[in-house]
């Protein structure tokens, strides 16, 4: 049997195979200091899901971050990390839970920024869609890619902006505390000086 793939229907092929092949989510949250955020993604088997994360602002920035299966079995974990990506593929249906976890500090909040997105999976019997179909659906992965990389050189480039500005801060006020200690000593010289070159008169 041939299949005929008609060009003034492809719009709506596109939109349904970005809502059904592959599934993409960014937030940005802040998680305050001693305590954590957790989300949660329903899987089926063979599914796959990438969590891409970056620490923004915040303390050492630094956060801790796990996923964790149906039974609750810990699949990734990182420490005190500032920058991190995990892939998994699901080996059961169930609920697939990650969090972000700020309590090993108790005074700084931490804003992180993360992507997720995922494929479902589709049986090789169940695929049988035309050529054109099985390459729009290569492309969303591949845009999919790009919009992550674009998110994370954003926040990357944020970081180093914030960098450089409270850098710039620092040497403006030492410079101007340079001056003021320099105008100190050069007035305590001058008076000294003429203190010691003062003719005192004896009466």
């Amino acid at each position: 049997m041939t299949v005929l793939l008609s060009w003034r229907h492809t719009p709506w092929l596109v939109l349904s195979i970005l809502s059904l092949i592959s599934f993409a989510s960014a937030h940005m949250i802040e998680v305050t200091a001693s305590r954590k955020e957790c989300f949660f993604e329903d899987l089926h088997e063979h599914d796959q899901m990438t969590v891409t994360y970056q620490v923004g602002e915040g303390g050492h920035l630094d956060i801790d971050f796990w996923l964790t299966d149906p039974e609750n079995i810990v699949l990734t974990k990182h420490i005190r990390e500032s920058t991190g990506t995990t892939s998994i593929t699901a080996e059961k249906d169930g609920r697939y839970e990650y969090c972000f976890s700020n309590q090993m500090s108790t005074v700084a909040d931490k804003m992180v920024s993360f992507n997720v997105h995922g494929i479902i999976y589709v049986s090789e019997e169940a695929d049988v869609t035309a050529p054109v179909e099985r390459e729009i659906r290569s492309l969303a992965i591949g845009l999919t890619s790009v919009k992550d990389e674009q998110e994370y050189i954003v926040v990357r480039e944020r970081r180093h902006r914030d960098t450089a500005e409270s850098t710039c801060d620092r040497v403006k006020w030492w410079s101007v505390l340079q001056a003021l200690v320099l105008v100190a000593v050069v007035a305590w010289q001058v008076y000294y000086l003429k203190s010691f070159f003062e003719v005192k008169r004896v009466i």
